[in-house]
C-alpha cells in the first residue's frame, strides 16, 4: 500500500472513530435537547442547552458524575411550558429529575419507567394530565414520586406496588379512580397524599373492593 494512501486511510478511521464517540458521548445531550425543544421558555433558563456541544455537563441545571452521565435535571419553578418528550428515557444515569412548579402539558412519558437509576420523579403543580404509567413500577430506586396538583385521570396504577424503595408518594389534587392500593410501599403512605381526588374512593378492601370502583 503506498503512503499517501495508507495516510489517508488512517485519517478516515480517526474521524470515524472521533463521529462515533462524538454521537455515543453526546446522546444524553439530544435527549435534553429534545426536552427543550419541547418546552417554551421565557425566561430563558435553557439558553446554555447547546446541542453543539459533545457533553450537555456544562449546561446550567444538569449535574453529571465523574463519568460524565447527566444524573440530575434541576428546572423546578423556572417558569416553563410545554411538554415532556419520550427521549427522557434516554438518560440512564438519572436519579434526579425536578420539574415541579412550571406550567407542562400534556402526559408522562411511560420512557420514564426506562430510568433505573431514578431516585426523585418531582412533577407536581403542573399541568400534567394524562394516565400514570404503569411503568413507573419498574423504578426500583425510586424514593420520591410526587405527581400532585396536576390534572392526571385513571387509577393509581397497581404496578407501582413493585417500586419497592418507594417512600414518598403524593399523588394530591388530581382527579383520579378508583381505590388505593395498600400493599408494598403504599402500607406506610399517608391518605392525604391522595386527598382531593373526587373519584378516588379510599384504601382498597383487598377481595371485597372492586379493583377499577368508579374508574368506568
Amino acid at each position: 500500500m503506498a503512503w499517501g494512501t495508507l495516510v489517508a486511510l488512517v485519517i478516515v478511521l480517526v474521524a470515524a472513530a472521533e463521529f462515533t464517540s462524538t454521537v455515543s458521548g453526546n446522546s444524553e445531550g439530544d435527549a435534553l435537547y429534545a426536552l427543550r425543544r419541547s418546552l417554551n421558555d421565557p425566561d430563558k433558563v435553557l439558553q446554555s442547552w447547546d446541542p453543539n456541544l459533545v457533553s450537555p455537563c456544562t449546561w446550567f441545571h444538569i449535574t453529571c458524575n465523574q463519568a460524565n452521565h447527566v444524573t440530575r435535571v434541576d428546572l423546578g419553578n423556572s417558569n416553563l411550558s410545554g411538554h415532556l418528550v419520550p427521549e427522557l428515557g434516554k438518560l440512564e444515569h438519572l436519579q434526579y429529575l425536578e420539574l415541579y412548579k412550571n406550567t407542562i402539558q400534556g402526559t408522562i412519558p411511560a420512557e420514564i419507567g426506562n430510568l433505573k437509576s431514578l431516585i426523585s420523579l418531582d412533577l407536581y403543580n403542573n399541568n400534567i394530565s394524562g394516565k400514570i404509567p404503569p411503568s413507573l413500577g419498574k423504578l426500583k430506586s425510586l424514593v420520591f414520586l410526587r405527581l400532585n396538583d396536576n390534572h392526571l385521570t385513571g387509577r393509581i396504577p397497581r404496578e407501582l406496588v413493585g417500586a419497592s424503595s418507594l417512600k414518598v408518594v403524593d399523588v394530591s389534587n388530581n382527579n383520579l379512580c378508583g381505590t388505593i392500593p395498600t400493599t408494598g410501599p403504599f402500607e406506610h403512605i399517608p391518605l392525604n397524599n391522595f386527598e382531593n381526588n373526587p373519584r378516588l374512593e379510599g384504601p382498597e378492601l383487598m377481595g371485597l373492593a372492586s379493583y377499577d370502583t368508579n374508574c368506568s
